[in-house]
């Protein structure tokens, strides 16, 4: 008899350190799938959380108008004059619910096709299609965001976007600040430079042969490929500032979803070598092993600015667009708390009983505000606001809350 409680007392045990498992896993807390940054994940739901795919953005985005862009595109209408192209524009699935994107289709086996090139400042491979022609920019900042479609399978393409400078019409390189793929899942940072004693090592674009790698790492600690993180918009932003010649101060940080993910610090980019800056930003879709499935990626609302750009922004009544629902049964509820952090310290908007509703406009009818906005009916101007959600489907079992996600920018 002993026996039998004794086994009983095991299996409850065992069960309970499997459901209380972090979502990610050993992560930290920022990370776990239930947005609380003070508890451990609860026990994994069979309904899985939900995400906001997108919010419907301000008519007019700051970087319009604003002197730091180098280049703005939301892909809304035709291509604007990039030194190369390829691959078309949809308007399935596309940021705010309208418009069109960048489409990126990887067919089974396939490596990819898609891509985007713009040229600034002093390339010397412009082809008359340079923008901002004949500055020279040493620090750069690229924002774009990312959708990968729902069921995302076999890990990430190993290329995503990189930052380069291109110095003749070979396409010689002086260094590039790749984003690639890392592992199953991840992002990592994979700097290099194209240097060599005060001169151009390369002799045309992608030669191997004159580059010194200067290390893939850390990678992120958000999954950016995984499955649960498919089939809604993520917000991607990196940093690239050249070192002063002579010396090895430059940097490079890679920002995912509001959070920063990897850094490097002291990097030499380009010894001595100063006579270009940085003028080329890529993005891209090749994956080298080839897809293991059709499937597709998309890109939209790319900025490339000589100063930090963050979310899209929003009017202070912003319409919030739920990704559809997912999970055994149909959805019966929903619900959506804002707050003005990542880590959900300062929550100012609870949203209940949203049913079946694919949008909601956060104001006083659709929910209410508390903590810093408390008895207020809109958001506050110039603030960033991030958003968790759970939902519960028609057997009554609701979801984790999903991490805090989607941030947006109030104008």
């Amino acid at each position: 008899m002993k026996s039998w409680i004794f086994y009983g007392v095991a299996l409850v045990a065992c069960a309970w350190v499997v459901g209380s498992s972090p979502a990610y896993g050993d992560k930290p807390k920022a990370f776990l799938d239930n947005g609380d940054v003070k508890s451990a994940a609860p026990p994994v739901s069979v309904v899985p959380s939900p995400r906001i795919d997108s919010v419907v953005m301000a008519d007019r985005q700051p970087q319009v108008k604003d002197r730091a862009t180098i280049w703005y595109d939301d892909f809304d209408r035709r291509d604007k004059p990039y030194m190369e192209s390829r691959g078309g524009r949809t308007s399935k699935g596309a940021f705010g619910g309208k418009g069109k994107s960048m489409e990126c289709v990887y067919k089974k086996g396939a490596k990819g096709t898609g891509d985007r090139k713009v040229i600034f400042g002093d390339a010397g491979a412009s082809r008359g299609k340079a923008v901002r022609k004949g500055e020279k920019f040493d620090e750069v900042y690229a924002r774009w965001y990312v959708k990968h479609s729902y069921g995302w399978t076999g890990g990430h393409p190993a290329k995503m976007a990189r930052v380069t400078s291109l110095v003749d019409s070979r396409w010689s390189q002086m260094m590039i600040a790749h984003v690639w793929g890392s592992g199953k899942d991840r992002l990592t940072l994979d700097p290099v430079r194209c240097v060599r004693n005060g001169r151009i090592a390369t002799r045309q674009y992608n030669d191997w042969r004159g580059m010194k790698w200067l290390g893939n790492k850390p990678a992120s600690t958000f999954p950016i490929s995984a499955g649960k993180e498919s089939g809604y918009w993520v917000r991607v932003e990196t940093q690239v500032k050249l070192n002063t010649p002579g010396k090895a101060d430059g940097l490079n940080r890679l920002w995912i979803d509001g959070r920063l993910e990897c850094e490097r610090r002291n990097l030499d980019f380009r010894g001595t070598y100063g006579k270009h800056g940085i003028n080329a930003f890529f993005l891209e879709s090749y994956w080298n092993k080839g897809s293991p499935v059709d499937q597709y990626r998309y890109y939209d609302n790319l900025v490339v600015s000589t100063k930090p750009i963050g979310p899209v922004t929003t009017p202070a009544n912003p319409v919030l667009i739920r990704r559809a629902f997912h999970g055994p049964g149909a959805l019966a509820d929903w619900e959506l708390e804002l707050a003005s952090d990542y880590e959900g310290r300062d929550r100012v908007f609870t949203a209940r009983g949203l049913r079946t509703a694919l949008q909601l406009t956060v104001n006083a009818r659709s929910g209410s505000f508390s903590g810093s906005l408390a008895e207020k009916k809109s958001l506050a101007a110039g603030r960033i606001y991030y958003c968790r959600v759970r939902q519960k489907n028609d057997k009554g079992v609701w979801s984790n809350w999903s991490r805090w996600h989607q941030g947006f920018r109030v104008q």
